[in-house]
């Protein structure tokens, strides 16, 4: 088996034209993309390139409302509509969510809650489109300051308490190797409850080649324990960024 590689657009290529970019990343040899905002992208003109090109995407994400707010589940939902829809249109079938900000004064188990409500509100919607939304822990020490949902033993706890096979969570191992460290000790027993996987190199968020951690070890792994989904490159190229992506398609890397 070889690991599904997913080209995360709006990190690698930022700053460039969108479809000059997806065009190299496939000269390159990849077959599949994944970005960010669905909501300021031509999706006509991407449908059509994904009709006529082949071109898969490994995920999206959906509208950024918190969901650790009561207050703010009815617009969670409804931009998760929008969401599937924007995804069904281009064959996606992964949704990445995030959590919100840490409400201050707020007893954390109540955000907690919170976030579970407002994932089994979704999760109907979910099924019915046969689509997973991924939820994502983020750094806060380095990247995202304030952010609530930081650890993977928390994030597996809120999507088993839902209790939906179209909810999951996205492992970004760039952030939880900032966060908490133990990757294969915190992946492999909970393999089942991970949608989609993030892959940057540590520190700097560079080529998957940078820093300390050794992403073929961790590929090999995440493989020989059955995952099938995407693993998804987003970091932010040090080099042009046709360099690192090549690297990755040769012999010892994927």
């Amino acid at each position: 088996m070889t690991m599904k590689l997913s080209v995360c657009v709006d990190s690698i290529y930022r700053g460039k034209d969108f479809f000059e970019s997806i065009q190299e990343i496939q000269e390159i040899g990849y077959d599949t993309i994944e970005f960010w905002s669905w909501w300021d992208k031509d999706l006509d003109r991407l449908e059509q390139t994904v009709n006529e090109t082949g071109l898969r995407i490994g995920s999206i994400c959906t509208k950024f409302v918190s969901l650790v707010e009561p207050s703010q589940r009815e617009k969670f939902v409804t931009g998760l509509r929008e969401s599937i829809a924007a995804a069904k249109r281009i064959g996606c079938s992964a949704l990445i969510g995030q959590t919100g900000q840490l409400l201050e004064g707020v007893p954390r188990e109540l955000q907690q809650q919170s976030i579970i409500e407002g994932l089994k509100a979704s999760a109907p919607l979910l099924e019915e489109a046969g689509i997973t939304l991924v939820i994502e822990p983020l750094n806060t020490l380095v990247d995202h300051g304030g952010y609530y949902l930081t650890t993977s033993e928390e994030a597996f706890h809120i999507v088993r308490e839902v209790g939906s096979p179209f909810i999951k969570i996205v492992f970004d191992i760039y952030h939880q190797q900032i966060t908490e460290g133990n990757l294969l000790a915190n992946i492999l027993p909970n393999l089942d409850w991970i949608g989609h996987f993030h892959a940057a190199g540590n520190p700097g968020r560079h080529e998957l080649s940078s820093g300390e951690l050794h992403y073929p070890r961790i590929f090999a792994a995440i493989e020989a324990a059955g995952y099938s989904g995407y693993m998804g490159l987003e970091y932010f190229p040090k080099d042009a960024p046709a360099v690192g992506l090549k690297q990755l398609l040769e012999p010892g890397w994927n």
